[in-house]
């Protein structure tokens, strides 16, 4: 499993322009925030202190929840390319596993998803830091990270699973431009999940990634809130919190940290378990 895990990094990170295209997404969304969705999004709140800070704490954790979906999916582009060229057969043929075969797969891209994720973040610290915010204390670093890993396994499990139907290359590739242009709303990236139709809202909750961007936002803009809304009422926050998907409402309860990592770990459970017994049946 180790030497097929091995073997498909080595491909994926020596085409530099899949590695390239993995962490586009971070400027491509930081562009826009910039020059575009943040005048938007923070229409009205000017008056906030360390609006700035704040905001760009929720962008940034947005982006880790996006690149989780993107760069997961990137590098089991190889499982496809493998397929395509009917080089799983031979694998298939060879005394490795059929569970291994799929176990490489799976540690390829929770691999590549962990490295782009920290690479992200890094990038998105520099970007609060210089817009005048704060690194994230050692605490909620080391939360961040955590939920890197949980995220990255939740998101890159629900990958595969997707992954294992396609048999071409030019499926794939519809695939991925699919998926990347529903992420950041599904994420509520582009538009604050609370400006969306209640039925869209309804859609974003069902996706575990939603989640992931969850996690993040309640761990990164809980430096900037503690002065943002320094003394504003529990209501106010909340408000604040459902309308940029910060957490979601279930009949007036707020989601917490707790419910993020329960429903990040399910999915992980769930997908994993789908995409081995995919990946690993024997095909008739």
């Amino acid at each position: 499993m180790r030497a097929m895990a091995k073997r498909n990094l080595k491909i994926f990170f020596r085409d530099k322009s899949a590695v390239f295209f993995s962490l586009l997404a971070v400027f491509i969304i930081i562009a826009l925030y910039a020059v575009f969705l943040g005048d938007t999004i923070t229409g009205g709140m000017e008056s906030v202190t360390e609006i700035d800070f704040l905001m760009n704490s929720w962008i940034i954790a947005g982006i880790l929840a996006v690149i989780s979906v993107t760069s997961t999916l990137g590098a089991l582009g190889i499982m496809v390319e493998d397929r395509a060229n009917k080089v799983i057969k031979d694998f298939t043929a060879s005394p490795l596993g059929r569970g291994s075969l799929a176990g490489g797969y799976i540690l390829c891209a929770f691999a590549v998803g962990v490295i782009m994720s920290l690479i992200a973040l890094v990038i998105g610290e520099v970007f609060i830091v210089c817009a005048g915010g704060k690194l994230l204390s050692m605490g909620n670093m080391l939360a961040v990270i955590g939920g890197i890993f949980l995220s990255v396994l939740s998101s890159g499990s629900m990958m595969l699973f997707i992954v294992s139907f396609f048999k071409s290359q030019n499926a794939f590739g519809t695939a991925s431009t699919v998926v990347g242009t529903l992420i950041g709303f599904l994420t509520g990236v582009y538009i604050p999940v609370g400006s969306l139709p209640e039925a869209v809202q309804g859609i974003v909750k069902v996706f575990p990634v939603s989640y992931s961007a969850s996690f993040f936002r309640t761990v990164m803009m809980r430096q900037p809130e503690a002065v943002s809304f320094d003394g504003a009422p529990q209501n106010v926050l909340q408000e604040f919190h459902t309308e940029l998907g910060v957490t979601f409402d279930f009949d007036g309860k707020e989601t917490t940290v707790a419910v993020c990592v329960a429903v990040m770990l399910a999915a992980a459970a769930v997908f994993c378990t789908l995409s081995v017994w995919r990946l690993s049946k024997k095909r008739k």
